[in-house]
């Protein structure tokens, strides 16, 4: 058998290996044309390619997951496919998974799956015209798509931790001491969260299938609106109110400050048709409890894409460059500690 390729494999490395794969998970013998990658993100490259059988002709999707890039205790591969899955089971928007990949196919870690056209690029989404009216609806159609992963029975994706509000701000916060670089921002940010913590536990039967990651950038949108949702590799059982307060950090509007929601839209119209379609009452609290640990989060996330680039573990200008909006984070904690004035007395 021969040894994986790395990561720096060619389009016309892959193709050999890759068809052989994608015959193997149709049932029927395939050729695959136009493979080029689309992405080579913190978590995975992404290859887009065509595959034809005697069934036809179909635009798929490679995911190869890059090992020396697990922050935050990404999801393996194979976890992924099997959280995606689930969800496309249960009425969810997201691309069906074809199948996972294995040591005999040689190409590493990864799935492949279904391509759903439509626009991922948060700019694009944002002032294209041809969007505006599905921006008119996005915030709404978010909040039902929440609903559905949130309503994905537990017992479909019992592989998945526990990691609660509690749980998350330790990961954090013992990821921030590593890096030895103290903020003053950042240090109010914790001691206000874990002054509060205990205040917004939740019983085990209340959690739920989480997405981890629900937000403008990781949707597949077109002139309709929603069309799928993508990166599932934070994926995790926890409060529900966590995914309607990551949408809502103020790094996920792309300079739309005063559209909460994505840049997009509001937060009434995200709440109304959550509860709407779950059934389940929203708590604007505690949405602003993982909104404040959000914009955290992402700001520890800067500190690692830093250090992974100065390290020299992976060097990257774009990870420079992300390590620089450690800044932005800084003033959105003070922004959202002044608004909540009394939480977080």
């Amino acid at each position: 058998m021969a040894d994986a390729l790395d990561f720096s494999a060619s389009a016309e490395q892959l193709q050999p290996r890759l068809q052989a794969a994608v015959s193997e998970f149709i049932g029927e013998p395939v050729t695959i044309d136009q493979l080029r990658q689309l992405t080579a993100g913190a978590a995975a490259q992404t290859w887009r390619f065509t595959a034809q059988s005697q069934a036809g002709e179909q635009s798929l999707i490679l995911r190869r997951g890059v090992d020396a890039d697990q922050f935050a205790g990404a999801l393996g591969k194979a976890d992924e496919a099997k959280v995606i899955a689930a969800a496309v089971a249960c009425g969810v928007s997201a691309p069906e998974v074809l199948g996972v990949l294995h040591e005999r196919h040689g190409l590493g870690e990864g799935f492949v799956m279904s391509c759903i056209d439509g626009e991922t690029l948060p700019p694009k989404i944002l002032k294209d015209p041809r969007f505006e009216s599905a921006r008119a609806e996005l915030a709404g159609q978010c909040g039902t798509e929440l609903a559905r992963i949130h309503s994905v029975p537990r017992t479909q994706v019992n592989h998945l931790a526990v990691n609660d509000l509690r749980g998350q701000i330790d990961f954090y916060e013992d990821s921030y001491r590593q890096f030895d670089h103290p903020l003053p921002v950042f240090e109010a940010a914790f001691q206000v969260l874990r002054r509060r913590v205990a205040d917004f536990e939740l019983p085990e039967s209340s959690l739920a299938l989480v997405h981890g990651d629900f937000r403008n950038g990781n949707i597949i949108v077109d002139e309709t609106g929603l069309r799928a949702v993508l990166d599932w590799e934070l994926a995790h059982i926890g409060d529900p109110m966590e995914d309607l307060g990551w949408l809502c950090v103020n790094s996920w509007r792309f300079g739309n400050r005063d559209k909460p929601v994505g840049g997009f839209g509001d937060r009434e119209s995200l709440f109304s048709a959550y509860q709407a379609a779950s059934g389940q009452a929203v708590d604007p609290t505690r949405v602003a409890v993982w909104e404040l640990f959000g914009v955290l989060k992402w700001g520890v996330i800067c500190l690692y894409q830093c250090h992974v680039h100065l390290s020299g573990v992976l060097p990257s200008v774009e990870r420079a460059a992300i390590g620089r909006r450690v800044s932005e984070c800084e003033l959105d904690i003070v922004d959202l500690i002044d608004a909540g004035g009394e939480l977080w007395r």
